[in-house]
């Protein structure tokens, strides 16, 4: 069935003379100008660029019934949720366990002893598209309704922000890492999120590289876990990185409320999709045990930002 499988091309060419091609969704603009017949989307929910789906529905318009199959693990997107609407879609959905007899019987129990009963498990395993969680501070239509395509070219200034981790093991919080900009209208840009669970040494790394790759005014960093020194191990790793450290005197949600309440206003922005960061955001409440790395990281990085930018609320953002 197969003839020839080019990978620099991502092409994969059958005896039947039909043609397979394969794309990035972190690549939309590959997609303006191919045609095909069919299309076949894994993992929705994660794509960075709802235009990488726009561009591909521009493309699909060979043979008489052009279709589109879906596979992906429903998070609550914008864009999953107007295709399930959609009277011309097809919804089928299923759990991990129906799918038992070609997996590992050990996995299936450790995943059973961890997520049953969970909002994780629900959606992961069982695969359920959950609407927003009481108690959180974002929902996703805040997200939604601001999200952009790009930052515009006005940046005043521009941080990387890191919650970081004490430990590395496998049960070991992530270490979160956030950039994010504000423009000259006040209007917060969250660019990349490059979270990592690593060695201190590792995610020392990985913030220098971000901080270099992003141009960025400053590295946040938060003193309450390591104190000084945080500054002292990105340090060892590029002394030119210009280091701020904040001390979180305030509780999570106290600190994070002002930043959700510039989000409900529509002053902050995400740069296409996060989706790990955007599912913290959204399901986050008090009343969880793990730490929300990425939301952290994130209202580090807008703190710092409005409270050197806009005055008047410096002190609702304070520290």
């Amino acid at each position: 069935m197969i003839h020839r499988w080019n990978r620099s091309l991502g092409e994969l060419d059958l005896r039947n003379g039909s043609k397979i091609k394969l794309f990035s969704a972190e690549e939309p603009e590959r997609l303006r100008g191919p045609q095909h017949h069919g299309a076949w989307c894994d993992e929705l929910a994660a794509w960075r660029y709802d235009d990488a789906w726009t561009q591909l529905q521009f493309g699909l318009r060979l043979g008489q019934t052009p279709q589109t199959v879906v596979t992906t693990t429903p998070k609550p997107r914008k864009l999953l949720r107007s295709l399930i609407d959609r009277d011309t879609s097809i919804v089928t959905t299923g759990s991990t366990f129906e799918n038992a007899d070609n997996l590992s019987p050990a996995a299936l129990e450790e995943l059973r002893t961890l997520y049953d009963g969970t909002r994780t498990g629900r959606q992961e395993l069982h695969g359920e598209l959950l609407d927003d969680v009481e108690g959180a501070l974002w929902t996703w239509k805040m997200i939604d309704d601001y999200r952009v395509t790009h930052t515009p070219d006005d940046v005043v200034r521009r941080y990387v922000a890191v919650d970081p981790a004490v430990t590395f093991t496998r049960e070991s919080d992530e270490t979160g890492i956030i950039t994010a900009s504000i423009t000259s209208n006040g209007h917060i840009y969250v660019e990349r999120d490059a979270t990592t669970r690593d060695t201190v040494d590792g995610w020392a790394r990985s913030v220098c590289i971000e901080y270099d790759r992003a141009q960025a005014d400053a590295v946040i960093v938060e003193s309450n876990q390591g104190g000084d020194m945080n500054e002292s191990i990105i340090k060892s790793v590029d002394p030119t990185v210009n280091v701020r450290l904040v001390n979180a005197t305030r509780g999570k949600r106290l600190r994070a409320e002002p930043v959700a309440a510039l989000a409900e206003q529509g002053k902050i922005h995400h740069v296409g999709a996060f989706p790990d960061l955007e599912e913290q955001m959204t399901s986050w409440t008090p009343e969880d045990k793990q730490s929300p790395d990425r939301l952290d990281a994130l209202v580090h990085a807008v703190t710092a930002l409005t409270t050197t930018r806009v005055p008047q609320v410096a002190q609702l953002l304070r520290t």
